[in-house]
């Protein structure tokens, strides 16, 4: 056997086995998380994966327990991540490890993982989807050492074990693959895309053992309207400068939080303020599944949708400036998907009724792609996350598109909004 041959061998049974990393680390964070609620809310001890949401849980305890829940969360954030970050070895985002090839700290790296998974089953605001990440990124790069993989392709298979994590953890094999290509990878060669999709699928199948292979979320059966195609079209611009102010948002808030001992008195802050506010709206707390849940299936009030649109927002700035972490994808998510029933049910009052739940699926995912600057992926993750009808790629498609070209017309049209702003040099005349 020649020496490419074998090269490529070996390639094919790195790709392999970082799809079973995926699958491990996601599906091993997924049933924490479930541990963590379970235990923290008080049901389905025994069925870690049953039917219950945790939307149904949070609402049923008593308001003092949501408090108090918030409240041990913000503790516990405070000082793990103080711990983390003045006692660990520096942590290496999983983006640098991919740009630099650094080597992400394994006890550092673990445990900021260990820690968004608790706290967000807690009832953090932030999202859980990092942690599965880091955690098969890690193994990745432990996987690239042993067998003797540098360079160029050890970077493609560190964003394969990342999109890995990803699709094992949600069940989106496609979206997985997507994500490692269009945010981690950077390129679309065959090669690249060839192990993107075998390290997806294998770490999504391994999952299933453990979490069963459902969709995340449960819709009704939409149907495509010429109504929703217009308003998808008009709404598109909204969404695109309202992900924009999101993106600005959330990056402000990460940009100002300390990591010394303020960390913890912010945290505890934040979280007992999130929990005062749970006592009113149990939807509030956790990542934000059962909100878009609730718009999904049209169930969502214009004051309830109002309301939770303010409050999430603020929670989730607040809890990235105390200094938590966790991921912005399914608060993302679950921000556009208030934003659009807003939109939706304004739109029903005077013109042809559009279903607010087929809105909110399409406007979710815009917003998710202007905000985290991967429209593909956010396409690709809600035709997952759903499974709805092919019929719908259409609009969830149209309206990413114009939302992402808006907001990146922003920045443009800044820059010309100042230069003519701009006092004329001297002896010029300005136009």
């Amino acid at each position: 056997m020649s020496g490419t041959a074998r090269h490529s061998l070996k390639l094919a049974l790195v790709t392999i086995l970082v799809g079973i990393a995926g699958g491990i680390g996601g599906g091993s964070m997924a049933l924490l998380l479930h541990a963590v609620q379970h235990v923290t809310y008080g049901y389905s001890l025994r069925d870690l994966v049953g039917p219950e949401s945790f939307l149904t849980a949070v609402a049923a305890v008593p308001p003092w327990h949501r408090a108090l829940a918030l409240l041990i969360a913000g503790l516990v954030a405070g000082l793990g991540w103080w711990a983390v970050y003045n006692r660990g070895a520096k942590l290496v985002s999983i983006k640098a490890a991919a740009s630099s090839g650094k080597h992400m700290p394994y006890g550092s790296t673990t445990g900021h993982a260990l820690l968004q998974i608790i706290t967000v089953a807690m009832g953090s605001p932030l999202g859980r989807e990092v942690a599965p990440r880091e955690i098969a990124a890690l193994l990745t790069q432990r996987l690239t050492g042993w067998a003797g993989i540098t360079g160029e392709e050890a970077k493609i298979l560190l964003g394969c074990g990342a999109g890995a994590g990803l699709a094992a953890v949600y069940n989106v094999p496609l979206g997985g693959a997507v994500f490692a290509l269009e945010v981690l990878i950077l390129r679309l060669d065959p090669r690249s895309i060839l192990m993107a999709l075998a390290s997806s699928c294998i770490a999504a199948m391994l999952a299933w053992s453990v979490l069963g292979d459902v969709p995340q979320y449960h819709i009704p059966d939409f149907t495509l309207s010429a109504p929703l195609l217009v308003l998808c079209v008009l709404a598109a611009p909204v969404i695109g400068l309202a992900g924009h102010g999101f993106a600005r948002l959330t990056a402000a808030a990460r940009k100002n939080m300390r990591t010394d001992g303020r960390l913890i008195r912010r945290c505890l802050v934040v979280f007992t303020l999130v929990g005062l506010a749970a006592m009113a709206f149990p939807q509030l707390p956790g990542n934000g599944k059962g909100p878009i849940q609730l718009g999904l299936e049209s169930a969502l009030p214009l004051h309830l949708a109002l309301a939770l649109l303010g409050l999430k927002v603020a929670a989730i700035a607040g809890a990235l400036w105390a200094g938590a972490e966790g991921g912005v994808l399914t608060p993302g998510l679950t921000v556009g998907a208030l934003l659009s029933t807003l939109l939706v049910l304004g739109w029903n009052l005077v013109l042809p009724a559009v279903p607010a739940g087929a809105f909110a699926l399409v406007g979710a995912a815009a917003f998710l792609g202007v905000s985290m600057e991967m429209p593909f992926t956010a396409v690709a993750l809600m035709f997952g996350f759903t499974r709805v009808g092919q019929d719908f790629l259409v609009p969830l498609i149209l309206t990413a598109a114009l939302a992402s070209a808006t907001s990146r017309a922003v920045p443009l049209v800044q820059t010309a909004l100042a230069n003519r702003r701009a006092p004329a040099p001297e002896g010029e005349t300005a136009i």
